[in-house]
């Protein structure tokens, strides 16, 4: 009994001192113009803790940890910062680039995977400490290197992403993290964008801001190549200006469709899943920007670009049609599903405020104060392929 007694005092001491928390129902919300990010308890409705001092977070994204214990924040300005999300503190963070979008965990959780504007190219780094392991230039023609898009995990621990300026995808293959393979698909279309790969880690889809379609890449038959489908799709519509680039990454694949943002047009286009020919498309308020599914897939939740970016509409997947339009409040930036869907959370930017809505009722939960939200991130990402 007495050599317990360290034992027992130690644990004692530890409960006082730090609070017993599950990893499963956290997230991240990202307060752009602070530069902070908020840790938040989705079933409780809470939040949690603030950290402060994350760089430029005017285009920031999120992964997560296996364990769901950490958050990798991916800063505009080049800064990676890992996120303790037990403790609330800062683990570690860097400065990897000038200028970058986004990144990827890979898919045994040990490497980070980062895709910049400047330099362009993609910068590989341990999960564990952030120590630099590979840099991929992504140089093409003579002497030019591209802006990288796109990025995201596939199956068979690979990372695959697109060259803006290059019109190209990469496919980069870290079985061997000290020799990482590169496959190239030159000849894609005129300046993809932005990408997202299918839920199965089968489809790798580009969209083109150059030129009418998008660039399917089938992960299980490379040999084929890239595939340009929609290839006729508002080539003689009128051009409207675009007043923010649709996110590929929330498209919705639901069941045997895929729906997606059109460009300029106040329309979600429904493709055919099987076939990659247009099915469908359904008129919404304003230009799409995330088109984001339900995880049951019976419901497509839009959001809108200015100066329609006050409204939310939800698609019923069953009729292709809209079911219900919502007014969170001012410029609503994006939308999260808890993981089995029954709840969504909205970043409503210009209200301060962060709202819950019941996604069967479709009425409003609670709202929960934040500055300038633009980014919601919750840890079941941490499970889920390309996210």
């Amino acid at each position: 009994m007495i050599k317990l007694l360290p034992l027992l005092a130690l644990l004692f001491s530890f409960n006082a001192l730090a609070e017993l928390r599950a990893t499963g129902d956290l997230g991240i919300v990202i307060e752009r113009e602070d530069g902070n990010a908020l840790i938040i308890n989705t079933t409780e409705h809470k939040r949690l803790a603030k950290i402060e001092k994350l760089g430029d977070l005017s285009h920031a994204s999120v992964v997560f940890s296996r364990d769901q214990r950490y958050a990798y924040v991916f800063g505009r300005d080049g800064g990676l910062t890992k996120i303790d999300m037990l403790k609330d503190a800062i683990d570690k963070r860097i400065i990897q680039a000038g200028n970058s979008i986004g990144g990827a965990i890979s898919q045994d959780g040990k490497l980070i995977a980062v895709s910049n504007y400047t330099p362009g190219g993609v910068k590989v780094f341990s999960a564990d400490t952030l120590e630099l392991v590979a840099d991929i230039p992504s140089d093409y023609g003579e002497g030019l290197r591209s802006k990288v898009v796109g990025l995201v995990d596939a199956p068979g621990q690979r990372f695959v992403f697109s060259l803006f300026d290059a019109g190209e995808i990469w496919m980069a293959d870290f079985k061997n993290p000290k020799a990482p393979v590169i496959k190239k698909f030159p000849n894609i279309g005129k300046q993809p964008y932005d990408a997202l790969m299918s839920p199965d880690g089968h489809y790798y889809i580009a969209g083109l801001f150059g030129e009418p379609g998008l660039a399917l890449l089938d992960l299980w038959n490379l040999d084929a190549g890239v595939k340009h489908i929609l290839s006729d799709y508002g080539k003689d519509d009128e051009k409207l200006p675009v007043y923010k680039m649709p996110h590929l990454e929330g498209w919705a694949v639901a069941g045997d469709y895929v729906f997606a943002p059109a460009i300029g047009q106040h329309k979600v286009l429904v493709i055919d899943k099987n076939t990659w020919e247009l099915h469908d498309t359904i008129s919404v308020a304003g230009q799409p920007v995330f088109v984001m599914a339900r995880p049951d897939a019976r419901q497509v939740w839009v959001n809108f670009a200015f100066p329609d970016n006050n409204q939310v509409q939800v698609i019923d997947v069953k009729d292709l049609s809209i079911s219900k339009t919502l007014s969170p409040g001012k410029a609503v930036l994006h939308m999260e599903f808890t993981p089995r869907g029954e709840q969504v959370w909205v970043a409503v930017r210009d209200d301060n405020q962060l709202v819950v809505y019941d996604t069967e009722t479709l009425q409003e939960i609670t709202r929960l104060p934040a500055n300038k939200p633009n980014g919601i991130f919750f840890s079941s990402r941490a499970h889920k392929i390309g996210l």
